[in-house]
This record gives structure tokens, sequence and C-alpha cells, in this order.
């Protein structure tokens, strides 16, 4: 996990992380900050675990804690949130010393985290997009009448 550790510990990082808690401040939805990346983390690592798939944690927590970053780029209309991490991503890894075939999983892990059809079963793909879904405390959340996502894809049980 030291390479993730790197990671978290850029300046690059750092700022956007930042910008996006910026852009968010008033938003009364799901944020984008460090404890939905962890969140995130952590159940696609214990989804990782349940199906058996052979994707290290360091991976899994990478992806994790990259997938929304491009948000920085999104609100400032610089384009989607997914384009904007994939660029971050692409930039700040090799720093970090990833090979160039994790680089390539996580990228398309991230790439694919919103798009529920393109993504085969059992797949990184899979698990962070379930992740990211199931991290949402839907329940609990004060704007849950004003929230835009339908009914059938709010969280509404306590499954991680």
């Amino acid at each position: 996990m030291n390479r993730l550790e790197k990671l978290l510990h850029m300046q690059q990082y750092m700022e956007a992380q930042q910008k996006i808690e910026k852009f968010e401040k008033d938003r009364i939805y799901c944020r984008h900050g460090r404890d939905h990346f962890k969140d995130v983390a952590r159940i696609a690592y214990i989804l990782t675990l349940e199906q058996q798939l052979e994707i290290s944690k360091e991976l899994v927590y990478t992806a994790a804690f990259l997938h929304d970053m491009g948000r920085s780029y999104e609100y400032a209309d610089l384009c989607s949130h997914e384009s904007g991490s994939i660029v971050m991503a692409l930039n700040w890894l090799p720093e970090c010393g990833y090979t160039e075939n994790e680089i390539k999983e996580i990228v398309e892990a991230i790439a694919l985290h919103r798009v529920e059809e393109k993504i085969e079963s059992h797949t990184f793909s899979e698990v962070l997009y379930k992740a990211d879904k199931l991290s949402r405390d839907c329940i609990q959340c004060k704007a849950q009448d004003t929230c835009k996502w339908p009914e059938e894809k709010k969280n509404m049980h306590i499954t991680y």
C-alpha cells in the first residue's frame, strides 16, 4: 500500500481533492470527498474477496481513491469526471511506481465505473461500479426526496 500512500500525499492529488471540496461545499447530495473514497475502497475490496477475484488490495484501493477525482475537471466544465480521473491516473500513477499493466487495469475500472451495461460479470469494473453505488447511504439522506437517482438505484439497505 506504499504506492497508494505516495499517491494520496502527492501535491496534485491533494489540490484536486481540495477543488472538489470547494465545488461541493454547499452540495446537499452525495459528496465526493475522502470518506466516499474510503467507503468505495472498503466495499470494493470486500466484493473482491467475496467473488474471489485476483485483484490486489492496493489496486482496488487505488482505483477507488481515483474514480471520482476528475470531478474537479467536470465542475470546471473541462470534461466528464471519468475522463478527468483517467487523465489524473495516467499522469500520477507512473510517478508512484505502478506498472503499465496495473495502470491499464485501474484506468479501465475508472472508465466504466458508471456504465453498468458495458460491464461484464466479476470484473474489476463491476466491483468498482457496485461499490460506488453501495457506498451511498440513501436510507439516511436528508435530500432523498429531491435526489435525481431513480428509486430502484437508491441504496436503501445496509449491505456493506
